[in-house]
């Protein structure tokens, strides 16, 4: 348990800054929105991220039980 959690740190400290503002075209795209069209980007990507965020979570639950039930 304590390799993993050095695995996962090390890679928190030596990866790179995300550049979560995306391309200059979204962004300014993104900008010039009126508020009904950004409600809706912002629901799309929500609607993106409740698959891989859903599986993540069953993974960890699911990984959770197990290592709850060993000890």
């Amino acid at each position: 348990m304590k390799k993993w959690l050095l695995i996962v740190v090390l890679m928190f400290a030596v990866a790179e800054a995300a550049n979560a503002q995306g391309c200059a075209m979204c962004t300014k795209t993104a900008a010039g929105l009126d508020d009904k069209s950004a409600r809706g980007l912002n629901g799309g990507i929500l609607y993106l991220a409740m698959l891989p965020l859903g599986i993540l979570g069953t993974v960890g639950f699911i990984w959770w039980k197990h290592n709850k039930t060993q000890i």
